[in-house]
């Protein structure tokens, strides 16, 4: 019997062990802003449909890269450039099979004012490393600000 609780204790540890930890968005200098309960959902709603569009893109293929919806989140086609080599060499580097992702993950996000956002995303894919099955996993920071009447992604460089 005490052999049956140690094993079922160790397979428990195991199992917490499986899951993926979460890590913070460091605090702004100036703290993070509150804003109105409008504004949360209007953000909400637009990086929600974003992100949720992402799911089993392949990000080596022009289907992907000419989708006009994910194109209409940036405010001019260099940041969507921009934005686009830089997601798809990190699904390179993480080794990505076929740069698919099957989940993205909004962990958190992070008002730093009225007019922008720091997010938190979590995007998970099966591996390409054939001796090594398996899933692959990266997060990213991206940022998002508010003009113009609308939310846009402003990406980092390469």
């Amino acid at each position: 019997m005490i052999r049956a609780t140690r094993v079922a204790a160790g397979i428990a540890i195991g199992l917490l062990g499986c899951g993926h930890s979460v890590t913070h968005i460091p605090t702004p200098a100036g703290g993070a802003q509150p804003v109105g309960p409008e504004t949360v959902l209007a953000f909400h709603a637009r990086a929600e449909a974003f992100y949720v569009r992402l799911i089993d893109k392949r990000f080596n293929a022009l289907e992907t890269f000419n989708d006009p919806f994910l194109r209409r989140h940036f405010s001019s086609e260099d940041r969507f450039f921009d934005y686009y080599a830089t997601l798809a060499e990190a699904f390179d580097q993480a080794r990505f099979e076929r740069s698919r992702p099957w989940s993205v993950e909004v962990e958190e996000y992070v008002f730093e004012g009225p007019g922008r956002v720091v997010v938190q995303v979590r995007f998970m894919g099966d591996n390409n490393r054939p001796l090594r099955p398996g899933s692959s996993t990266f997060v990213q920071h991206d940022i998002w600000e508010h003009r113009e009447d609308d939310w846009w992604i402003v990406p980092s460089k390469l």
